[in-house]
């Protein structure tokens, strides 16, 4: 999962701004998530003897567990585990999530029993500032780290082999299109035809959208943002903000240089919407529900976005579409903070909702493609159909998009740097009409000023 310029993330990602969920799960505002719960909590004790105790799950964006529009698996693991209650705090904005995180990780308090880790930060939270603040979950909790995908466990894995994190889901590429907008616009609706407008090139996208703007239904756009579109495009390369050597090099990166000047190109030409995603106003969740925009990079997890921010209203209006070139945007990690007063539990807790058996249950409610290899292929994805997306094969589409995945290098500082090339340069652009060419030298600066290399 991955949201806003990082989740949801997710993802990741994710993560989306409206999940206040409640039901059977207490669910606490963003500024509760690392503030009142974790390691200094002083009302727990331990869950032996069968004691009552509060594990807190910290997440950002749509993690698809939950007991409102998930797959109700806290209901089911609180129903097995009677002494144990669960209470989910979730935060739109992966980024605002991430910072606070790392303050709480540095004073070992404030923190949840498990936080959730999207990809864009797994290498800072496995480098050596911040690999001794977590749980080994290789060796605590009981988790098959044979069930999941080897490079996903490597991602999470620390210079002294630690396990930090058990994957939740990774984030196959597609585009998904309201069908009723590309009617109107004189664009085909079938997905196979959709899917040739733009088959093998990212120009081929832009040229789609141009052809929409001629005949594009009033008030609508193509495509709701052009930081989406650079999340979207550099996710589909293989050198993106790392070298091989997992360093820093986003300056001379040809991914960069693509996504860069494909995101120019749509916000120069107002073929988006010029919003930013999961911002905190709700701009962009009320513009699904208007249909506002056409298309929306739309990586597995996203499916469960445009469901519960679009809403019954638009249900069998969305279509899912091969992208132009396949990639993977987003994905993220359960870990477990050291410091926590239950982290046996949570470690047990975090391994049963990143099973295999779990991982088919949230794919089937939410659409996050999952992390696990046996899941990947069984008939339960392979076959899966999203009610809300009627007779698309969404797990045909996603699980033959992770097939083609090989993921990047990554360095500690890719989600950092990613956040300053959409929020403070790509945003600027397509909402300021500020020249590429300074919005590029204000992306570096910040770089400069904010990151110790």
């Amino acid at each position: 999962m991955r949201t806003s310029s990082s989740r949801r993330g997710h993802g990741h990602g994710r993560r989306t701004a409206s999940t206040a969920i409640a039901a059977a799960v207490a669910v606490v505002t963003g500024a509760a998530l690392l503030t009142g719960c974790g390691g200094d909590d002083g009302g727990d004790d331990g869950a032996a003897g069968g004691e009552q105790i509060t594990l807190r799950i910290g997440t950002f964006g749509s993690f698809g567990y939950d007991n409102a529009t998930g797959a109700k698996l806290y209901a089911e693991y609180e129903k097995a585990h009677p002494n144990i209650k669960i209470e989910e705090s979730n935060v739109a904005d992966g980024q605002k999530y991430w910072d606070t995180l790392k303050l709480r990780l540095s004073r070992d308090s404030g923190l949840a029993d498990i936080q959730a880790l999207e990809v864009g930060y797994i290498a800072e939270a496995t480098g050596p500032a911040l690999a001794d603040k977590w749980a080994d979950l290789g060796k605590t909790g009981g988790a098959d780290l044979g069930a999941f995908l080897d490079w996903k466990v490597k991602q999470a894995t620390t210079g002294d082999g630690k396990v930090i994190g058990l994957g939740t889901d990774i984030g196959p590429m597609a585009i998904c299109y309201n069908k009723d907008l590309f009617t109107k616009a004189g664009l085909p609706t079938d997905r196979a035809e959709v899917a040739k407008l733009w088959a093998g090139d990212w120009a081929k996208f832009i040229q789609t959208g141009e052809t929409y703007k001629k005949s594009a239904p009033e008030g609508t756009s193509f495509h709701d943002s052009a930081s989406g579109l650079f999340n979207a495009v550099v996710s589909s390369e293989p050198v993106q903000y790392a070298n091989a050597k997992g360093e820093l090099d986003y300056q001379n990166s040809p991914g960069v240089k693509k996504a860069w000047d494909t995101a120019v190109a749509a916000a120069q030409g107002e073929l988006t919407a010029k919003l930013r995603q999961f911002d905190e106003k709700g701009s962009w969740n009320a513009a699904f529900k208007n249909s506002k925009f056409a298309t929306v990079a739309c990586p597995s997890w996203m499916t469960g976005i445009i469901k519960e921010q679009a809403g019954p209203e638009n249900q069998g209006k969305w279509d899912i579409a091969a992208p132009p070139v396949a990639g993977n945007w987003g994905g993220s990690f359960l870990a477990v903070p050291k410091s926590g007063k239950h982290a046996k539990e949570a470690a047990e807790l975090a391994a049963w909702l990143t099973a295999p058996a779990q991982h088919s249950k949230v794919f089937g409610v939410n659409g996050n493609i999952p992390s696990s290899k046996d899941t990947l292929t069984s008939p339960a994805v392979q076959d899966a159909k999203l009610a809300y997306f009627g007779d698309t094969p969404v797990g045909r589409i996603y699980s033959e998009a992770a097939a083609g995945i090989s993921p990047a290098p990554i360095s500690r500082w890719d989600g950092q740097v990613k956040t300053f090339l959409t929020d403070n340069g790509i945003l600027d652009i397509e909402q300021r009409g500020t020249d590429p060419v300074k919005a590029w030298e204000n992306v570096k600066k910040l770089v400069d000023d904010k990151i110790d290399q």
